[in-house]
């Protein structure tokens, strides 16, 4: 089982600082389990830039932000926790279109994206890889 979003959240936060590696953050988003809202039959998603994103969060109070900021004084939200490394290994190339994880979107510094690229998602979906992403819908 991977660790609790803590650690991946203070990765996050070095890294808006300018501090920090970008390679340990990665790592520490596949450790991590995340929680991702269901919507509709499947996980949440937003498009954006041509990119469709898996919305995750770190811990709870990130997910409630973000429930609130889309329906103010809405119910608890249904979430899967999953594994970072599962969302990029097998959710993201089950999508058939490029796709990327967006952290806590709802916190005050914004989202941190991990977007489709080669060594974050597998090389056969990455953009610029050459194949496009081939499957259904998370």
């Amino acid at each position: 089982m991977g660790q609790s979003g803590t650690a991946l959240a203070e990765q996050i936060a070095r890294r808006r600082a300018g501090v920090g590696d970008a390679r340990a953050l990665v790592g520490e988003m596949r450790r991590t389990v995340l929680l991702v809202p269901l919507a509709g039959g499947g996980l949440w998603t937003a498009h954006s830039g041509g990119v469709r994103w898996i919305c995750a969060f770190t811990d709870e109070a990130a997910l409630a932000r973000f429930a609130e900021s889309r329906a103010p004084g809405g119910g608890p939200v249904e979430y899967a926790a999953l594994l970072g490394a599962r969302l990029v290994d097998e959710i993201v190339p089950s999508l058939g279109e490029p796709a990327g994880v967006a952290v806590d979107i709802a916190t005050e510094g914004g989202a941190m994206f991990f977007p489709p690229v080669s060594g974050i998602v597998p090389d056969a979906v990455a953009v610029g890889a050459g194949r496009g992403a081939e499957g259904g819908r998370a």
